[in-house]
This record gives structure tokens, C-alpha cells and sequence, in this order.
């Protein structure tokens, strides 16, 4: 006889990118064969939103990330046709302005009667500066925001699930964010199909799971993991996004295409579980505090992983805010050597360059020497070094300097030092690259999260221009 119980319902949540600069393909398979309920862009790393308001300082229309109209041009009209909402923190610093740009590309393609929802509210620069707050990481010591002073050009606040959950219940079909915590992305549209409590801590923590697994995109189908030799994984260059099935109790798991490259094992899913995490017994998040440590991963099939375990208890009562702040100029410059005796003429080149760095019309208060492809990762002493250090001698390297400076004009001369090495010796130099930038360093803070106050908004585009 038949059984009568009705099938638990699941829902199908891909990740269409995993950093501001990911590839688009995958999330463009991902939207016309992953017959997915959502699919998340997660494109926000730390220090992303700090350029990101110095764009919008510049132009108040910028500061969303630069991919925005390219992806939506390739992924709307496929969402929209297979009933897929997006969800996505590509607003970045300026989340309105990023949302007019969907509504103009759904607008382009006939997607009349799309609505559209921005996230705000995580710009805490308000509450941050001139605050004392004490920092929580860099080279400080016993330093407050305030002492940073006037150097603070940004504040984001790390925003949950429910002002996302509050889009969704508005019908939604596109939630465009600012700085929404990585897991918070995936989390929200599971707390709003299912109905999940706000502090059902077990079940919020398997969402968040769900979402740290996804949030980085290709890391979880083999991409980070892959090592040739020791941990092969098959066709990178088509390395396929990834996809989680939901249940409602929170069991879920972990899959790709069928078709698409790289590979899902309990191995993969064990090192992207691990992955920025710093006590997997105790995950933080403005949602819960999930514990990871009792996860138990089963090989259902061929890239099928089911994840199980996975247990959490109250949120933290603060959120974490990132403080992006000027930190003087930073200069690069590089120039190549090949041949005989190339590593001891890049050494060379950089003695000489050390040398006129120590006068004061440079300023520079921190510098490294680098000889790519012999010290450059391991941070030898590449000026004092002597080309003895090398078991082999290359046929070629490339001598990097980096000087940190306290103005733009400092910093470009750095880069004129390299460039001058040319014809002032040693010989053969070549393929000089030079570059000088403002330094936008992050820190962070935690804030009572009672004084941050996210809010939503939903706009409808219709046949014609979008409204407003």
C-alpha cells in the first residue's frame, strides 16, 4: 500500500558567486538548469565596502560592485522564467543606486512587474566615528575608533537575516543588500519558506551552515581544495557552483550540476566547513551561535553530501561593524631579470633601490624586498640574501619592491626608483611595472546591535521606466 505522508517539502539554494570578481558562467548554468527556489550572490569581502564608499564619496551613483549590470543582464530573465528569487550584497555602499541599475536591466529585458527590494542600514559610520569603541584587531594595542580620528571613512555594520526575511514577505523577487553577514544571505530565504523562529538556535544554525558552506562559491566544489597530485579535482576551467536541497527540520545537502567541473566529497566539505572559523564549536553570527563540531557528512552519491549535526545557542548581543580608515599610500614596483646571474643582479637592483629609500624626500616608514619565484611568498630577506640561497638558479625573476608612504607623491616615487634601474644598472633589466595607490586598512568594532537599525524598501518596475 501507498504511503499517505507527503514528501518533506525542500528548498533549492545555489550560490551564483563567491567574491566581488567571480566568474559569471556558473551562475548562469546554475540559473537555467539548477531548478533552484534561490540563487545568492555573496560578493563582499572585508574590505570591499571601504573602496566601495570611496567610490560613492567621488560619485554619489557608485560604490555597488562593478560586475552588477553584467551579471543581472545574464541571469534575470532565466531566474524569472524558472520562478528564481535572487538575493545578493552587491550594493555594496550604495544599495539604491544598485537596485535602479537591476531595475533598468529588468526594464531592457520586457521583466515587467519585477520587484525589487534594497537592504540598508548597515552604515554605521554615525555611530563609529569619534566613538570609543575599542578596536578589535590590528597593530594597536589599547586603541578606540576615536583615535583614529578623521582617517575613518567607513563603518559597516554585519546585518542578519531578518530585514532580508522582511524583502521576501513583501514578494521580492531581487533583494539587493549592503553588508549582510556571508551566511545571513542563505539563511533568510530558509527562515522565510519555512517559518522558522527567530530563536530556534538548532535550526538557525543549520541554516547558517548551509550558508557557510555556499558562500564561497567554486571553494566547495574543489576549487580552493585542488592540489595537482595530491588532490586532483577535474576540470577546473568549468569548475561548477554549488547548490544545497533544504529540509524543513534543517538537514540539507550539498550538490552540483551534473555535467559541471570540479567534484564535492566529504573532504571538500570538511575543508570549506573549517574555512575562516575560528572555534567550530561556537561560529559566531548576528543570528546564532552555530557549532559546527559535531557535523557528521554522509556520501550520499557521486557529488551528494549530506551534512547532519549541526547544532547552535543565542546570538551574540552585538554586532561586528568593519572600520575602514586611510592608512597613508602604498607603492609597487617591479622589474625582471633573466638569465646568468639574475638572482644576484634582482639583489642587487634591490640594494640599490633600498638604499635611496633611506632619505627623507621618499618618506617611507615600511618597505619589502621581493625576488618572485625565490623569496617573494616565504618572506626571506631578499636584499641580504645571497644567490647561494638557491639550490638552482632560475632562468628568470622578477624583483618587487612595495614601500608604504604619507603622501601620493611619496609613493610614486618609489615606483620612479624601479623604473630608474633600467639604464642605471645592473644590466638586463626589464618589464617594469609601477603603480602608487591610497592604503584603506580595516579594523572592526562591536556595537549593541539595538542601536543599528536596518530597513528594506521594494520597488515595482512596470512597463516603461522604473519607478522610483
Amino acid at each position: 500500500m501507498p504511503s499517505r505522508v507527503p514528501p518533506r517539502r525542500r528548498i533549492r539554494i545555489g550560490c551564483g558567486a563567491g567574491f566581488a570578481d567571480d566568474r559569471i558562467d556558473p551562475a548562469v548554468e546554475l540559473a537555467e538548469h539548477g531548478r533552484l527556489d534561490y540563487l545568492v550572490f555573496e560578493c563582499l569581502a572585508e574590505r570591499t565596502v571601504a573602496l566601495a564608499q570611496l567610490d560613492r564619496l567621488r560619485d554619489p551613483d557608485a560604490g555597488y560592485n562593478e560586475w552588477l549590470e553584467e551579471r543581472m543582464e545574464a541571469v534575470l530573465e532565466p531566474c524569472a522564467r524558472h520562478g528564481t528569487r535572487i538575493i545578493t550584497n552587491m550594493g555594496a555602499a550604495n544599495p539604491t543606486a544598485a537596485a535602479r541599475v537591476v531595475a533598468e536591466v529588468a526594464h531592457r529585458l520586457g521583466l515587467d512587474g519585477l520587484r525589487i527590494a534594497t537592504v540598508t542600514g548597515d552604515d554605521v559610520l554615525h555611530l563609529v566615528k569619534g566613538a570609543q569603541l575599542p578596536l578589535l584587531d590590528g597593530p594597536f594595542g589599547a586603541v578606540t575608533a576615536n583615535d583614529l580620528g578623521d582617517t575613518v571613512v567607513s563603518a559597516n555594520a554585519y546585518l542578519g537575516a531578518p530585514p532580508i526575511i522582511e524583502a521576501l514577505a513583501q514578494g521580492a523577487d531581487v533583494v539587493v543588500t549592503g553588508r549582510v553577514a556571508d551566511p545571513s544571505l542563505f539563511l533568510a530565504p530558509l527562515m522565510h519558506e519555512f517559518g522558522w523562529p527567530a530563536s530556534n538556535w538548532p535550526l538557525l544554525a543549520r541554516g547558517t551552515a548551509v550558508g557557510h558552506l555556499l558562500e564561497c562559491a567554486g571553494q566547495l566544489t574543489g576549487g580552493y581544495y585542488a592540489d595537482p597530485g595530491t588532490k586532483d579535482v577535474p576540470d577546473l576551467a568549468r569548475l561548477g557552483f554549488p547548490l544545497a536541497e533544504v529540509a524543513e527540520d534543517g538537514s540539507f545537502t550539498v550538490t552540483k550540476l551534473p555535467g559541471s567541473g570540479g567534484l564535492l566529497t566529504p573532504a571538500t566539505v570538511t575543508e570549506q566547513l573549517l574555512y575562516e572559523v575560528h572555534d567550530p564549536a561556537a561560529y559566531l553570527t548576528p543570528d546564532v551561535t552555530a557549532d559546527f563540531s559535531r557535523a557528521h557528512l554522509t556520501h550520499l552519491a557521486e557529488n551528494r553530501i549530506a551534512v547532519t549535526g549541526i547544532t547552535g545557542r543565542e546570538r551574540p548581543t552585538t554586532l561586528k561593524a568593519s572600520v575602514g580608515y586611510r592608512d597613508g599610500f602604498v607603492a609597487t614596483g617591479e622589474i625582471s631579470y633573466a638569465g646568468p646571474g639574475a638572482v644576484a643582479r634582482a639583489r642587487e637592483a634591490a640594494r640599490i633601490v633600498e638604499q635611496r629609500l633611506t632619505t627623507a624626500e621618499f618618506g617611507v616608514t615600511d618597505a619589502r624586498y621581493d625576488l618572485i619565484g625565490v623569496d617573494a611568498v616565504h618572506r626571506g630577506a631578499g636584499v641580504n640574501r645571497g644567490a647561494e640561497s638557491t639550490a638552482v638558479e632560475p632562468p628568470e625573476v622578477r624583483l618587487r619592491v612595495a614601500a608604504r608612504t604619507a603622501t601620493l607623491l611619496q609613493a610614486r616615487r618609489v615606483g620612479r626608483e624601479v623604473a630608474s634601474l633600467w639604464p642605471n644598472g645592473p644590466y638586463g633589466g626589464a618589464g617594469v611595472t609601477r603603480s602608487s595607490r591610497e592604503n584603506i586598512a580595516i579594523t572592526s568594532v562591536l556595537l549593541p546591535r539595538e542601536l543599528v537599525m536596518p530597513s528594506t524598501a521594494v520597488r515595482l518596475t512596470v512597463a516603461g521606466a522604473p519607478t522610483p
